[in-house]
């Protein structure tokens, strides 16, 4: 399971991230900045250098979840969805992004929805692989969320969808503290629905902030579920080129 959130802006935008997994899983590794092709990129990362969520130096964020609709796998041996995460992140457009994707071994890998943000363009873009076929859909340049399960994906996209949209009401929404609530609520009831998961076997084990600004990124993480006491760690990456509205 996983929660996205992504907040749209007239200059940048903010998103958040929560990471579900098996409570067996190798935690992942904080934030740092890496040179990725011509770009440099700030996520944090899994141990074989992976990711699921970053942001680069034009403005760009990358957010990755597992597509669990689908039910198909890879035969023999798979290729981390990590590594579609940590590849986009060279990316300094929509066009370089297909590029680059287009270039990866995607016959090897499991399932995915890959969603980028792109704030120069104030565009926001799906891409969906379903093991045949990699889709593109275009989004408006508004406020949304993506939910993924492997526990029940139609009952966690029912149940946080309810959670999502009353969160929409709230006199705060779209403010960072805002962001942070939704992500540690545990609406309707503390469980395998609720936006901080937890079951027996996994849970959410860490939040991601990332902030677009004109001339900066910052990002902001949650080392442990976003309900309990952890430490947060916090980085910026300067921009190349300013984004305006």
């Amino acid at each position: 399971m996983c929660l996205v959130t992504f907040i749209a802006r007239k200059n940048g935008f903010a998103l958040g991230m929560n990471r579900d997994e098996k409570l067996t899983r190798t935690p992942g590794r904080p934030p740092a900045i890496e040179q990725i092709g011509g770009r440099r990129a700030l996520f944090p990362s899994e141990p074989g250098g992976g990711t699921w969520i970053g942001v680069n130096d034009s403005g760009i964020g990358f957010a990755l979840i597992n597509w669990y609709a689908i039910s198909a796998r890879v035969a023999g041996q798979s290729v981390s969805r990590g590594a579609i995460g940590r590849s986009v992140l060279a990316a300094d457009s929509i066009v370089e992004a297909e590029k680059i994707l287009a270039a990866l071994p995607l016959n090897r890998v499991n399932p995915f929805r890959l969603i980028g943000f792109f704030a120069p363009s104030a565009k926001t873009v799906e891409w969906r692989w379903n093991l045949v076929n990699l889709e593109m859909s275009r989004h408006d340049w508004e406020t949304k969320a993506w939910i993924s399960s492997g526990f029940d994906e139609p009952g966690a996209q029912k149940s946080r969808g309810k959670t999502f949209a009353a969160a929409r009401r709230q006199p705060s929404a779209g403010s960072l503290r805002w962001l942070r609530r939704l992500h540690r609520s545990h609406k309707p009831a503390r469980g395998p629905y609720s936006n901080c998961m937890h079951r027996d076997d996994a849970a959410t084990v860490s939040y991601a902030e990332v902030a677009v600004a004109a001339r900066k990124a910052t990002m902001r993480y949650h080392a442990g579920a976003p309900c309990q006491d952890a430490r947060n760690s916090f980085h910026s990456l300067k921009l190349v080129k300013p984004i305006v509205p």
